[in-house]
């Protein structure tokens, strides 16, 4: 092996000789993982918690088509049919209208560190896990946060959101759509309006409501929409969807500070995405496949169509709090008109575990739900019917597991 390293050395000089020696002056001290040679197992659930949700057949084959260049112009031609599906499940006619390479997360970050300027007032809904989420990352950027803090179950009135925007004048109102922790629905109509009339933006978080429940980001006022991909869209997580209104626009270029994120910059993801009538200049490689995958769920929900896949969810939801109750659960979510109709939250049955619950209904239905999450751990049960899992048929399923589930779960009695 030396001699033929030697002959290498020779042929292609010096410089490539010290690679050479360099690549074999180390042994290896992590051998092969043994997990790595078994083949890949993953089981066949049904996905009835807040997400992700199961994946439909065609996104599926939409996952398994071959790869090519982000740069190449097939892939600008799919991401710019992505920018018009995300215009219509918004219903809007923004120009700065894209995907986001990563979760929710990450378009809650676009939208906060694009928005929001150091010293800026920024207002929180924080009725749930979301608008602490919201309120921590606009700590991070060093905007003055302000929560109106309110527990699992409320939502906000146009006077509660009026009497915060008189006493902090933000710059930036942050509410939750649909919060997958508690359940609720948070109503819309007239916040944008009222913003506008104070000087403030208007961003909203649908990840857990969009195509499940009616919005409109133009005819509501509302200037930061996203949302993500795993839930009624039936998508893999990792991509999310995010618009902007010009309101919005405005203020993101008028900036006296850059974004504290060069991966999160809108003004260069918006050179990505064609929306600035400029050629594209590289930024980050975009997830391929993964956005394959989105163009597909949003091509699928174009051909049923919003108000059909809106009905759908209220009928399965209804059908779902229906069978609960029969069953003697009680809705967590008290008044009918703002509960989500994706998620569906019980409380907690007096003298259950709630992880009892859930595990029961994994291990022997295969059959994911989920506990509660932030403020609403331990008092709720969560199950989502998101897309194509909200179904008449998958109702029953889930029904006839919490059943049983509530018969062989221990019991404290109080």
């Amino acid at each position: 092996m030396f001699r033929a390293l030697a002959v290498a050395s020779v042929a292609l000089g010096p410089r490539s000789a010290g690679r050479a020696r360099t690549m074999a002056s180390h042994q290896l001290l992590v051998p092969p993982p043994e997990a790595l040679r078994k083949p890949l197992s993953v089981p066949n659930r049904l996905l009835l918690g807040p997400g992700p949700s199961n994946l439909t057949p065609r996104v599926m084959a939409a996952g398994g088509l071959q790869m090519i260049g982000h740069t190449h112009k097939e892939m600008f031609q799919i991401m710019d049919d992505i920018k018009q599906g995300i215009q219509y499940v918004f219903q809007t006619k923004n120009p700065l209208t894209l995907a986001i390479s990563g979760s929710g997360h990450s378009a809650l970050e676009a939208a906060l560190f694009n928005v929001l300027e150091p010293g800026d007032s920024f207002l929180v809904g924080a009725n749930g896990i979301w608008g602490l989420r919201a309120a921590d990352i606009g700590e991070r950027i060093g905007a003055h946060v302000h929560t109106m803090v309110k527990g699992p179950g409320g939502h906000y009135t146009l006077q509660e959101v009026e009497e915060g925007l008189v006493q902090h004048k933000p710059a930036l109102l942050f509410l939750t759509h649909g919060e997958s922790s508690s359940g609720v629905l948070q109503p819309l109509n007239g916040y944008g309006e009222l913003c506008h009339r104070y000087k403030c933006l208007l961003l909203v978080d649908s990840v857990a409501s969009l195509g499940g429940a009616p919005i409109y980001m133009d005819q509501q006022g509302i200037d930061i929409l996203y949302s993500g991909s795993q839930k009624v869209l039936n998508a893999p997580p990792g991509t999310s969807l995010i618009s902007f209104s010009d309101k919005a626009r405005n203020k993101i270029y008028a900036r006296k500070t850059r974004p504290c994120s060069f991966y999160l910059d809108v003004k260069c993801l918006a050179n990505l995405w064609g929306c600035e009538d400029k050629p594209r200049i590289y930024h980050h490689t975009t997830p391929i496949v993964s956005l394959y995958s989105l163009r597909e769920s949003l091509a699928s929900m174009a051909e049923q169509g919003l108000e059909s896949s809106w009905r759908q969810h209220r009928e399965a939801a209804a059908y779902l709090h229906g069978r609960l109750q029969a069953l003697g659960l009680q809705l967590f979510v008290k008044d009918p008109a703002v509960r989500l109709p994706t998620i569906t939250t019980v409380a907690m049955p007096a003298g259950y575990n709630g992880k009892d619950i859930v595990s029961y209904i994994m291990d022997h239905f295969d059959i994911e739900i989920a506990g509660g999450l932030g403020p609403s751990a331990g008092k709720v049960l969560r199950i989502g019917l998101l897309g194509c899992n909200a179904t008449w048929e998958n109702v029953d399923r889930v029904i006839e597991a919490l059943k049983e589930a509530l018969q062989r779960c221990p019991r404290n009695k109080l």
